[in-house]
């Protein structure tokens, strides 16, 4: 096996020599975040070894209960990602504000969103926990650090997204814009393995995962979805099947993997959504998209969204291309044609055509 094995860092290297133009700058940057992951690790493997299971007896910026592992997290990422000079700005979902680089370390011309620990109300039970990281180029200018817009931008701007998923395996998966492809820590070599490479979701899937507890509080037109989801129907290979962690990172994982949906709707009690666009939506559609995949609020592409605020919410469809555009059209009232289409395939090629994936905006280079 590890006579073919390629690690992470060389892999880096290998995609950096396709950009002529490239100075390192955007791969150390890279091999920071993975430093980064391999210091969570190995805390989180030691969970109920170590003190670090149970809460700090602080509220986050989102009034909820921080863990010991979620200050970990977010103190080892703002460390070692701010001591390296790659970085004009980071914003992390435990920061009420932004987070500039340390006095007397050089300003970067990236900016890094972070979720250092999402799912982090698992890890006493053991399930699957993982870290959610956004890179972006810095627009603004001056020598003192970047500024809230440098984090305020939309998720076609960004040049890498990815996410590290601690669990019975620790697995890092990230894109530049070149295809997908995931990484799987061998603890012996201390190295991230290449182990998937150029990621391709399938345009359908068979598994919907969502937390029905809140059912009584969606719309009728996402009652409906689901329940259309779970009615028996050879012909469209329904009902799907329910599969639901609880850990953002886990369940997308899975279904980028197998297809499927992973759906987080707004309701009566969070009419914006619960989910935080920069720090969880935008990165994991840019790799739903780099993989095949769609995302959406309902309504619009995640990806085309401006963020107006560093802590802003939003609904989350993500996964199958067709899944997500059949999950918009009963959320867009149109649910009617798509059942008289499943009733007879070949009624309308334009509403088929209407299922394709919306061309990606352009995005800035990476060097």
């Amino acid at each position: 096996m590890y006579s073919r094995a390629v690690t992470l860092s060389q892999f880096m290297i290998q995609q950096e020599r396709l950009n002529p133009a490239a100075t390192g700058e955007f791969t150390s940057l890279l091999q920071d975040i993975e430093l980064a992951a391999k210091m969570i690790n190995r805390e989180v493997i030691r969970a109920g070894l170590t003190d670090v299971l149970g809460y700090t007896g602080a509220q986050n910026v989102h009034g909820e209960r921080v863990q010991k592992m979620d200050l970990f997290a977010h103190q080892t990422i703002s460390r070692v990602l701010g001591s390296t000079g790659q970085l004009a700005v980071m914003a992390s979902e435990e920061d009420e504000d932004i987070i500039p680089p340390p006095k007397g370390v050089p300003v970067g011309r990236y900016v890094v969103n972070f979720d250092p620990l999402d799912g982090s109300s698992n890890i006493n039970a053991g399930v699957n926990i993982g870290t959610i990281f956004s890179v972006l180029p810095r627009v603004t200018d001056g020598d003192s650090g970047g500024q809230l817009e440098d984090c305020l931008q939309p998720g076609n701007r960004q040049v890498c997204a990815g996410y590290v998923m601690y669990g019975s395996s620790t697995v890092l998966v990230y894109t530049t814009g070149h295809g997908v492809h995931g990484f799987t820590y061998e603890p012996d070599v201390g190295e991230f393995l290449l182990s998937y490479p150029d990621i391709r979701t399938p345009t359908r899937g068979r598994i919907y995962s969502v937390n029905e507890g809140h059912y009584a509080r969606w719309t009728d037109e996402m009652k409906r979805y689901v329940d259309w989801l779970k009615e028996e129907d050879e012909t469209t290979g329904r009902p799907y099947s329910a599969r639901y962690v609880g850990s953002l990172v886990a369940d997308f994982h899975r279904n980028l993997l197998y297809g499927g949906i992973y759906l987080y709707p707004s309701d009566s009690r969070s009419p914006k959504g619960k989910l935080r666009l920069l720090y969880e939506a935008a990165p994991l559609a840019y790799i739903a998209e780099q993989a095949g995949g769609a995302a959406s609020d309902g309504k619009e592409r995640i990806l085309d969204l401006k963020p107006m605020a560093l802590h802003q919410r939003t609904p989350l469809f993500l996964g199958s291309m067709n899944d997500v555009r059949e999950c918009e059209r009963f959320l867009q009232g149109s649910h009617g044609a798509l059942v008289r289409e499943r009733r007879d395939p070949t009624a309308s090629a334009s509403d088929a055509r209407r299922l394709a994936a919306r061309p990606p905006a352009p995005r800035p280079s990476v060097e």
